[in-house]
């Protein structure tokens, strides 16, 4: 399976702009014969905790649509970030389009103590199958928790992908951690955003490591960029 890492600049609550540039990931990551393609926490929005209420979509929305067509079209998974209105109130997700599948939401249960007063706790799903091969997800702070790879184990994923907005003083600790997961026996892997985010900056880096806990490859910490692995070579694309 080759798998796309996707290091974006969002560009702060402007989903339309956003979606122009996932649309131009996604096709770069297709002409390089990608099964998958995975982007950063709240990619279509920016990282921006206390806009959720007036930038959170819903399901029904059409940049939704046209991403589930794109998935379609080009044969290709696709796995987004977005806040996302539910019943119980505004998730952090990871939107999951499949080609010819009903879009599936994987929701952020473990929040970071400052997403608490803007987001409800969402459901993890069980890993999602591209090409036969398991890939279990995660959103930035559900890195850190024990308890959220462990819930994992039974399950088995072949990869473990950590979807993030990470400021500087957050890379280290997840590089540190995604080395100790890769070592468990899954390939490890990481996409962050760069650019201004919460009165921050992101801080890019978007890494895969080997099962042994090797960085196999990184990207920098200011530049957009695409990351390809194949997990059946350990081969990487930029």
């Amino acid at each position: 399976m080759k798998l796309a890492l996707a290091q974006t600049k969002p560009v702060t609550g402007q989903v339309p702009a956003n979606l122009v540039a996932h649309t131009q990931f996604i096709l770069r990551a297709v002409a390089q014969g990608a099964d998958a393609i995975i982007f950063p926490e709240l990619s279509l929005t920016g990282y921006e905790p206390t806009r959720a209420t007036s930038l959170a979509l819903e399901l029904t929305d059409a940049c939704v649509k046209g991403l589930q067509e794109l998935s379609n079209q080009h044969a290709i998974t696709i796995v987004v970030g977005a806040p996302l209105k539910t019943p119980a109130g505004i998730i952090i997700s990871l939107l999951i389009f499949q080609p010819g599948q009903s879009v599936l939401v994987y929701g952020k249960q473990y929040l970071h103590p400052d997403e608490e007063p803007w987001f409800v706790s969402g459901t993890n799903r069980s890993p999602i199958v591209i090409r036969g091969c398991r890939v279990g997800l995660a959103i930035c702070y559900e890195l850190s928790v024990e308890e959220h790879f462990n819930g994992m184990i039974p399950s088995k994923p072949d990869v473990y992908v950590a979807s993030v907005a990470k400021f500087r003083n957050g890379i280290a600790p997840s590089y540190n951690r995604l080395a100790t997961l890769a070592r468990s026996g899954v390939y490890a892997l990481f996409v962050n955003a760069v650019g201004a985010a919460d009165n921050g900056v992101c801080a890019g880096g978007s890494a895969v490591w080997n099962r042994e806990g090797k960085i196999l490859a990184s990207l920098d910490d200011t530049q957009e960029g695409l990351l390809i692995f194949d997990t059946d070579t350990e081969s990487i694309t930029k």
